[in-house]
């Protein structure tokens, strides 16, 4: 009953607020013999946009800028192609009056509050969470916002609905695919899927268990190799939790190691430790925002120094790590992740307690007569493993940062990583990884090319699940892309005033909120570094600060910046390396988001206390990462219970 009034009050408040915008119809091209007229197909209001003025009075093309009024206003703007981009902020429903010498038009135009920017990504979360199933959560979000877009568009309901409907599939989930990033992805998944399924089906898999038995032969012990598996995989978030998910998977389940416990650790190993490593494939993407930020206020200081200095001042990504291993090492939980736990442990078969797993994971089975051989397994993996890693190299070769005698090799390494293409990387090592594994089982005779063909098909069709998430996910990310929600929650929190000292904790806070609603990182640091980098050392200069203190909190804002994205990224249930995660440890979505939630948001508040605030006061990070160690042991040890 509950469940229906969320769903009913949601659904009437988008349709209200659409259907008020259909009144009126926006003109969206007028008809001129000297130039026509053409608006945003996405008309946002409050956000600086572009209207496109298209010259046909050739006596304009021949000149450096032409002048044009807009509601009385001159602004000179140098044609491009026969057209006119000039500047212009839509607000709410009305016109605007647009001249060229003597050819004048009124626009008439209704835009978009931005504040229903919000309520796609909002809808499919909160519907996610209440009814704990993740597809059709984000159809309905996806629709809510096709819905937004064309409802105010359109002179009729009928037609906005269907044309929502319809836009789903033609506009974001094509223009989802049409992302060769994305594409990678897919293809990275179902080749490790493929593989996966093949080194379980000629017994490498059950032989890897044999020998990770012998040091995880208990749930604690199990977590530690899971955790120190997920610490080793360093140089990319994406292959540390398909490869670890996926090869510990069956020792955890031996040791009745819930699902949920796997997913978490493997969720909250990948990016924290990617975010922190100097060798990984995050470093290119985030010195190239950082550089972005750094050009507007002059700062003399190189990215890569700048990522060195704020290194210790990344605190969730160190403390996420560290509360890891206090869960494992006491044996404790609390929240969901106790009650995922003890129904592990419980005598009820653990199949029966996975019963919402994949079933075409937890259906591999094998002959008795296939031999479990470990390396039929491990090679494939160390394939996949150092294949990346040699991949990361090879594309980001360069000859002059390496024959650079000045740098360690350290720093090269890490230039020469972060400047890499990590899709090209992971595709290469992953059909690498199962061209070896099919040689080596169609090399011993443990399967014919049939049999070994069949169960590569198998691999494949274990991953359709995760990849249509993943395809929704990311349509979804678009639509708010589109709608700017990511503005919408900057403008409302850089509009307090925030003194220098609170503005990391204010940063971190504002990253993980993007990134929870928009279910990137990189889409959020991509969003805040050139936002909140420079308004960081205005605001500093205006506090009256100096240079070195204003580089303090130049430093610790850019850490806020990744370790608010990656805590948002833990929390949301469409992240894509959420969805990853669950899928690699074979996890109900839902309750993995569930059962990580509690945990990622108790190392954020000791993050925000025991670490950005002191911080930003000058307390040196020596001081704080052992004190939130501290904090984090006492938590787990009082809060947590076995």
């Amino acid at each position: 009953m509950i469940k229906n009034s969320i769903l009913s009050i949601l659904l009437l408040l988008l349709l209200l607020s659409v259907q008020n915008a259909i009144a009126s119809d926006p003109e969206k091209k007028t008809i001129n013999k000297d130039f026509t007229v053409e608006l945003p197909k996405i008309i946002i209001g409050d956000i600086p946009s572009e209207i496109t003025l298209h010259l046909k009075d050739e006596s304009h093309l021949n000149k450096d800028s032409v002048l044009v009024k807009i509601n009385g206003s001159d602004v000179w703007v140098q044609p491009e192609l026969n057209q006119l981009k000039v500047p212009f902020v839509f607000k709410g429903k009305d016109a605007f009056m647009v001249s060229i010498s003597e050819q004048t038009q009124k626009i008439n135009y209704t835009a978009i509050p931005l504040w229903m920017s919000i309520l796609p990504p909002l809808i499919a979360i909160l519907i996610a969470l209440v009814f704990k199933e993740v597809f059709s959560a984000l159809f309905v979000g996806l629709f809510s916002g096709t819905l937004i877009i064309f409802g105010y568009q359109d002179i009729s309901f009928f037609s906005a609905f269907f044309k929502a409907i319809f836009a789903i599939s033609d506009t974001y989930i094509i223009q989802s695919l049409a992302d060769t990033g994305h594409i990678s992805i897919i293809v990275f998944s179902m080749l490790i899927g493929a593989m996966v399924n093949l080194i379980t089906q000629n017994g490498g898999m059950q032989g890897v268990v044999n020998k990770l038995s012998r040091f995880a032969n208990s749930s604690r012990s199990g977590q530690f190799v899971t955790w120190l598996l997920g610490v080793l995989i360093f140089f990319d978030d994406y292959a540390n939790t398909l490869v670890v998910g996926n090869t510990m998977r069956p020792v955890t389940d031996k040791l009745k190691i819930s699902r949920e416990k796997l997913a978490y650790i493997v969720d909250s190993t990948a990016a924290p430790v990617a975010s922190i490593a100097m060798i990984t494939t995050w470093i290119g993407i985030e010195l190239s925002y950082i550089q972005s930020a750094t050009v507007q206020i002059n700062i003399d200081e190189s990215p890569y120094s700048i990522f060195l200095n704020s290194l210790p001042t990344r605190f969730y990504p160190f403390f996420t790590i560290f509360f890891i291993l206090m869960i494992v090492i006491l044996k404790k939980d609390f929240g969901p992740m106790y009650n995922a736990e003890k129904r592990a442990k419980s005598e009820t078969k653990f199949s029966e307690v996975n019963k919402h797993s994949n079933d075409e994971v937890d259906s591999m089975e094998i002959s008795p007569e296939i031999p479990t051989r470990w390396y039929n397994a491990g090679i494939p993996v160390m394939v996949v493993i150092f294949g990346t890693f040699a991949g990361l190299i090879y594309t980001g070769w360069n000859e002059n940062i390496w024959a650079n005698s000045s740098i360690s090799l350290g720093t090269k390494l890490s230039h020469i990583i972060g400047a890499s293409d990590s899709y090209l990387a992971l595709l290469w090592s992953s059909i690498s990884a199962v061209l070896v594994a099919a040689s080596l089982s169609i090399g011993q005779r443990i399967l014919s090319l049939n049999k070994t063909i069949d169960a590569l098909i198998k691999g494949f069709k274990t991953m359709l699940t995760a990849i249509l998430i993943l395809i929704l996910a990311w349509s979804l990310a678009d639509i708010t892309k589109d709608l700017h929600t990511a503005d919408f929650i900057s403008k409302i929190l850089i509009a307090t005033e925030v003194p220098p000292q609170f503005l990391s904790t204010f940063t971190f806070i504002l990253s993980a909120l993007i990134a929870f609603s928009t279910g990137s990182s990189w889409g959020t640091m991509a969003i805040l570094y050139p936002l909140i980098l420079p308004a960081s050392w205005a605001l500093c200069h205006s506090a009256g600060m100096s240079d070195i203190q204003s580089m303090n909190i130049f430093y610790i804002t850019v850490s806020a910046i990744l370790a608010g994205s990656v805590l948002g990224d833990h929390c949301s249930p469409i992240s894509d390396t959420t969805i990853l995660s669950s899928l690699a440890s074979s996890c109900n979505h839902i309750e993995h988001v569930r059962t990580q939630l509690p945990y990622a948001l108790t190392v954020g508040a000791v993050a925000i206390i025991f670490g950005l605030l002191p911080a930003s006061y000058g307390i040196s990070s020596w001081i704080l990462i052992p004190l939130g160690f501290i904090s984090l042991f006492l938590i787990v040890k009082f809060i947590g219970r076995r």
